[in-house]
């Protein structure tokens, strides 16, 4: 997969989620894999324990299929799965 701000649009769920940074200290290092989402969260499964990390306020390291890790930040990745679908994504080249 390549790396475009169409990324933002892929399906979340099941692909291995990190938080490198957020505004609350407690989410900083939450890793697993993602099992849900709503407008304003991610649930990510770790050792065996759901851990519901707010979107807006964090940035995330994706690791898709094939490999490729995205760096995401959480604000871009606000609303729900299908209504972000239907977004316009703006490019910057």
């Amino acid at each position: 997969m390549k790396p475009t701000p169409d990324i933002i649009r892929c399906e979340f769920i099941g692909t291995e989620a990190q938080v490198t940074r957020s505004s609350h200290p407690d989410y900083v290092g939450i890793s697993g894999r993602v099992i849900d989402e709503t407008k304003n969260t991610f649930t990510i499964l770790q050792e065996g324990k759901r851990k519901t990390v707010v979107k807006g306020s964090t940035v995330f390291h994706f690791q898709f299929h094939d490999g490729t890790i995205v760096e995401i930040d959480g604000k871009q990745l606000l609303g729900k799965p299908e209504d972000r679908l239907k977004r316009r994504v703006r490019r910057l080249w």
